[in-house]
Formats: structure tokens, C-alpha cells, sequence
């Protein structure tokens, strides 16, 4: 009996034990995971274990943060007091400062260069890298990598001294170890800041002089840029405000008038210039041409002409090209005093005719989708003949050059740039015959007989004598001519 109760408890035993090793195995298994897990293993643990657990961002007080703040005593006191205001800040969606590895925008200094160099022989640059703090009422960068002082006026006419007199000047200064200003905005786009002061309300010097140079600096961020704007002014931005939205995705600023520290990874004072409306390719580091800027700014405007085609079908008034006199009043100088009678002629060499005045509207976008519509422009030298960006591709532009020996200006200002632009270029100089001088002046005075005499007067007598004071009215038979010359260039012409 004894040995039959011994042989029954047996498996009893052999269970017991297999239990009792599986709860030790288990215990162990419970040791190392939470040894693995846990909040106290490595920094790299922690900070996901953290992550996860909470959604915000968590605030990374850097050595410079702690140089920064701290003062006469260990500072761990204001630096918590910082690091609790800029969590509230956090929590009210305050962006925290970007880390490089997320910053996309963040340039990649020369170190071979100084901070501020000449970038052409109309503009300088300046990049820096780093802990970047911008002060727009004092117009003052402080950047932890500099070494010295650095002075800039960021608009490209850098020897004009009057339009330099409007255009505030910025200072890039070391980052001070005891008392930075504290960030109150954070971003992760590159700084640009940029002047609309200088000679800006004239079409021609709003593009050569911003618009283009703003282009050729930041497309190659991409869209991650930040256009801080110097001697703002709110109805030259409402008219330009599509360009700006295209080159960039982050607001821009009026910093002159903004209470904010601004913080970045990196700034750029100054945008580059190239040449009178135009673009370099060989000079920009993503090889961009003007012709990247003009598909810029159909998308801008909602331009629908690529090239200057005609419509597909051969009843469709659009068949017939477009040309487009640009008018100016008679009180501001180079008036065309026949345009109705020019338009009569050109409407008689099958031209669908327009007429109009980029001055008499303020909405740049509706001028710009009529520019685009026309295959033709025709205008006196001016600031109006600039809406050839608008062209489209393979268009004509016919620039008539005022009386007093200016084709030197016309080239330099228009008639080069229509090659980039991929527009045809024609001329029409005014004879003597042809412009309102003649009836102003004796037929022996200087400004008639002898141009160039006025011209070493220097530039504002050039400027009052033959483009403010002077009107023309061009021959018809030597326009038609031109026009004729235009119609060829079109492919409306050339299937007719």
C-alpha cells in the first residue's frame, strides 16, 4: 500500500516542480524586460519613451541657451525659469527652435568667403549659419558664429548713393554670451532680408532691382525662405504679393516695424544680381534662367500662354495676333501722339488691336493676362515696355527709341534681356521729323542738332531733355514696315 501511495504522488511532485520553474522563468523574463525598457536605461530610450508618452515638444536647453542665460550666479535658476516659459510658449504652438537634421533650408556657408562679399558689381551678399537672432526695429542679425561686425544695405544698386539714402542699412553682429534677446519666433526656413526702398514703384526697377535678384537667391531653398522686407511698403507688396507667395511658403514680414526676436538656422541679407532683367544660368547654383522666372510668374498670375501659338481653330479671333500699344499720358513724356491712328493701321495688317496703360491700373494681374495675350507690344522706352515678362515665348516686342541718340540705353535695358526671355526683338527710332522736340526747340539748338552735348551734361539733363519733355509720333509708313516685320516673326504669319 505504501509503495502504490508513493507511485500516485509522484506526477503530483513532477508538477509541482514544472510549475515552480515556469514562475522563476517568468520572474526573469519580467526582470529583463523591464531592465530593457525602463526610463533609466539609455539616453536614446528615454528620450522615445518621452516622445511617445507625450506628443509636445519637449524643450532642449542648448549650451548656448545656458551661456545665454546664465548671470553673476550658477544661472540653473533663470535657465529653468526660460525653460518653463518656452514649454508655455510650446504648449501655445510656438514652434520649438529646428534641429539641423530637420532644417531643409539651412545654408551651407563658405568658409572661404567672408560673411559679406560682392556678388556682382551691383549687389553684396551676406550668409551666415548658426544660432541666428533677428531684431527687425533695430534692423540687427546676432549670429553665434561670427567673429566680427558686418554692415549691409540689401538692395542691388550699391553705388547709387541717392537710392541707397533709402534703403536702411543692417548690422550682422556677434551673438553676446551674457545677454542674447531671448527667442520669441522660431523658424526653420532661411532668413532673406531684402529692401523694397531704392527707386521701387518703377516697374523696370522693381524687377531688375528685387524682384529678379530675390528670384536668383531663393529658389534654391526650395520654398523654405522667409522674405523679412526692409523699408516696406503695403501697396508695392499687394501689388507683388503672388510673386512672393511663389518663391516662398512662409509669410512675409515687414521687419522693420516687427517686435519679434526672430530666431533661424540661417539668414541672407541681400539678394544677388545678375544683369538688367535677367538671369545668369552659369551663376546660380540649381542653373536656373530667366525663363524659370517667367514660368514663375505665370503660375503667379495664372498666365495661360506658354508661347505665343495661334488657336488651333481658324475661325477663332485668337487666330489673329495681338498687339498691344502701350500708352503713357502726354503730360509724363514719350506719348505716342498718333496712337489712335496707329492702331487704325495696325487693325488693317490683321492685328486684333489693344490699348493699354499699365499706369491707370493698380490690379498687375489683370495687365499681366493681357500682356500674355498678345503676341505683339509696341512702346515708347519706358518702364512700361518691363510687362515683356509677361510675353509669352516667341512673341514680339517693338521698342521705339525716343529722339537724342538713346539706343545705347534701349539695348542695356531691354533690347538684351528679350534674348533670355526667349522674346524677338524690334527697334523703331524716332527721326527728327517725328518727335515733339522739334516744335519745342530752334532748329540750331544743341538738344536738336547735337545730342551728344547734352548727354556729358551728365544724366539728369539727359533724362529731362529727351525722356521727360519729349512725345513721339512715328511715321506710319515706317512703322508699318516694322509691324510687317513683326506679323513675320509669329507663327500666325508664317502660315499665311
Amino acid at each position: 500500500m505504501k509503495s502504490r501511495s508513493s507511485a500516485r504522488g509522484e506526477p503530483r511532485r513532477l508538477g509541482n516542480m514544472a510549475l515552480l520553474a515556469l514562475m522563476l522563468c517568468s520572474l526573469v523574463a519580467l526582470s529583463l524586460i523591464r531592465a530593457r525598457f525602463s526610463p533609466i536605461g539609455s539616453a536614446a530610450g528615454a528620450e522615445a519613451a518621452i516622445k511617445a508618452e507625450d506628443p509636445k515638444p519637449v524643450l532642449v536647453v542648448s549650451k548656448a541657451d545656458v551661456a545665454t542665460d546664465t548671470g553673476d550666479g550658477d544661472g540653473l535658476d533663470e535657465v529653468a525659469a526660460v525653460a518653463a516659459e518656452e514649454n508655455k510658449q510650446a504648449e501655445e504652438e510656438v514652434q520649438p527652435k529646428p534641429k539641423p537634421e530637420h532644417a531643409a533650408a539651412v545654408i551651407a556657408v563658405d568658409a572661404s568667403k567672408p560673411v559679406c562679399y560682392e556678388t556682382s558689381r551691383r549687389s553684396d551678399t551676406c550668409e551666415a549659419a548658426g544660432d541666428v537672432r533677428l531684431l527687425g526695429r533695430s534692423q540687427t542679425i546676432y549670429v553665434d558664429t561670427l567673429e566680427q561686425e558686418w554692415k549691409a544695405r540689401p538692395y542691388c544698386r550699391k553705388h547709387d548713393k541717392f537710392a541707397l539714402s533709402h534703403v536702411k542699412e543692417w548690422t550682422l553682429k556677434p551673438l553676446p554670451s551674457g545677454d542674447a534677446p531671448r527667442c520669441t519666433s522660431n523658424s526653420s526656413a532661411t532668413a532673406f532680408v531684402l529692401s523694397t526702398g531704392g527707386f521701387t514703384g518703377n516697374p523696370f526697377h522693381d524687377y531688375t532691382d528685387v524682384l529678379i535678384p530675390a528670384f536668383i537667391t531663393a529658389h534654391r531653398f526650395g520654398g523654405e525662405v522667409q522674405f523679412l522686407v526692409s523699408n516696406y511698403k503695403s501697396w508695392w507688396m499687394s501689388r507683388y504679393v503672388q510673386i512672393f507667395q511663389q518663391m516662398s511658403r512662409h509669410e512675409v514680414v515687414d521687419i522693420d516695424a516687427d517686435d519679434e526676436v526672430r530666431c533661424y538656422r540661417s539668414v541672407v541679407v541681400g539678394p544677388t544680381f545678375h544683369k538688367e532683367l535677367g538671369v545668369d544660368p552659369s551663376k546660380t547654383p540649381d542653373g536656373v534662367s530667366v525663363a524659370d522666372f517667367r514660368k514663375m510668374l505665370r503660375g503667379a498670375f495664372g498666365l495661360e500662354r506658354a508661347t505665343a501659338t495661334p488657336s488651333g481653330d481658324r475661325w477663332d479671333i485668337r487666330r489673329r495676333p495681338r498687339l498691344l500699344i502701350i500708352s503713357r499720358r502726354a503730360s509724363r513724356g514719350r506719348a505716342f501722339m498718333n496712337e489712335r491712328a496707329m492702331a487704325d493701321m495696325a487693325g488693317s495688317l490683321g492685328f486684333d488691336v489693344r490699348v493699354g496703360d499699365p499706369e491707370m491700373t493698380s490690379d498687375t494681374s489683370k495687365f499681366a493676362r493681357l500682356v500674355n495675350s498678345c503676341d505683339v507690344m509696341v512702346g515708347v522706352h519706358g518702364a512700361g515696355l518691363t510687362n515683356m515678362v509677361f510675353l509669352p515665348a516667341g512673341a514680339v516686342v517693338v521698342q521705339v527709341v525716343p529722339y537724342g541718340r538713346l539706343e545705347w540705353l534701349a539695348r542695356n535695358t531691354f533690347a538684351e534681356p528679350s534674348a533670355g526671355m526667349e522674346v524677338h526683338y524690334l527697334e523703331y527710332v524716332v527721326q527728327l521729323d517725328e518727335t515733339t522736340l522739334s516744335e519745342q526747340y530752334p532748329s540750331d539748338h544743341p538738344v536738336l542738332k547735337d545730342p551728344m552735348a547734352i548727354h556729358k551734361q551728365g544724366w539728369d539733363a539727359l533724362k529731362t531733355t529727351y525722356l521727360d519733355k519729349q512725345n513721339v509720333r512715328p511715321h506710319l509708313g515706317r512703322l508699318k514696315n516694322t509691324f510687317l516685320q513683326a506679323l513675320k516673326m509669329l507663327p500666325h504669319g508664317r502660315d499665311d
